[in-house]
């Protein structure tokens, strides 16, 4: 069975920039994307851009625009992020031959220093300013980040799908739904209030220049608690994300109020990435660009660490949350 992007040949992407009024040059550079086809094209007469191609049947038209129409918005305000390019009309959604994408500018950078506290600062200023907006409204056609979505509906698909080894099948799927049933408590108590996010605010979705940060990859925006944009920014023993999250903290308060209850949420949204994670690998293997890229997911070792990951975070998640200084 053929996949649709198959049939995203270099003359296809060629022709649907070329068809948005740019004149290119024929060269092509892939991008490292997976979701989506992310390709950088040389042109005539200015700099690159970079075109996203859609993964066919993911978001509907409705749910691409509200991701534009956020990043334009934060892009109005001054806020680093890398909105899609319009058109004459106005448009920034575009469509050649089946496919659905966007225009970016391309805009450099590189990976940030996350040991520097003044970086730390600075990204979380510029996070409290995305969540300040975000609270403007909420998305009305993107998912919600949310237990049932990201978890229970995850293992359901992981639960009838062929990938589960035989000998971790049963340990994996009650482990995975003791860990839901407490995630879902503990979801409950925490009231937070949902905001527009980011929704994938991990370091390679931070590029660095001498200005400062900038955000790129909306894809993944939505509505949900502000610390997912936060927790994946920390990393190491206790102590050392304590400090980094006391750092990010400093700069985020200076536009936005953080509910500290959220920080009891920081394990279990670590919890439902990792469920989520194996279910999207199961969802994506059509694609031949998944099988080539993890060749590992199935086996039976593969299974055997998530169930390890997750008893340890089965005893995280009955741990006292971090705290910031």
């Amino acid at each position: 069975m053929t996949h649709p992007y198959d049939h995203l040949s270099p003359e296809l992407i060629l022709d649907a920039v070329e068809n948005c009024g740019f004149e290119v040059n024929g060269s092509l550079l892939p991008l490292n994307s997976y979701e989506n086809r992310v390709v950088q094209v040389g042109r005539e007469d200015g700099p690159p851009l970079i075109a996203k191609f859609y993964r066919p049947g993911r978001w509907t038209d409705e749910a691409i625009l509200e991701d534009h129409a956020f990043s334009l918005e934060l892009a109005a305000q001054e806020i680093p992020v890398v909105p899609p390019l319009l058109n004459s009309q106005g448009k920034s959604l575009f469509e050649h031959q089946g496919f659905r994408f966007a225009l970016y500018p391309r805009q450099g950078g590189r990976a940030p220093n996350l040991e520097d506290p003044d970086n730390l600062q600075w990204i979380g200023r510029f996070l409290g300013r995305i969540h300040a907006a975000g609270t403007a409204s909420t998305f009305v056609h993107r998912e919600s980040l949310t237990p049932r979505i990201l978890g229970w509906n995850a293992l359901e698909y992981l639960e009838k799908s062929p990938f589960l080894a035989p000998e971790v099948r049963n340990s994996y799927l009650t482990l995975c739904q003791e860990l839901l049933k407490h995630i879902d408590q503990q979801f409950q108590d925490s009231g937070y209030r949902a905001l527009r996010l980011h929704g994938d605010c991990h370091p390679g979705n931070i590029l660095w220049t001498d200005q400062g940060p900038h955000f790129v990859d909306m894809d993944d925006c939505r509505n949900g608690p502000a610390i997912q944009d936060l927790w994946m920014l920390l990393s190491g023993d206790r102590r050392e994300m304590t400090l980094q999250l006391s750092e990010l903290l400093e700069g985020y308060r200076m536009f936005h109020d953080f509910d500290t209850r959220e920080l009891a949420l920081m394990e279990p949204l670590r919890t439902l990435r990792l469920i989520h994670y194996s279910a999207w690998l199961a969802r994506r293997w059509d694609d031949p660009a998944f099988p080539r890229a993890f060749p590992w997911f199935g086996d039976h070792a593969y299974w055997q660490e998530q169930v390890a990951i997750l008893q340890q975070q089965q005893r995280l998640l009955s741990e006292a949350p971090l705290m910031s200084y």
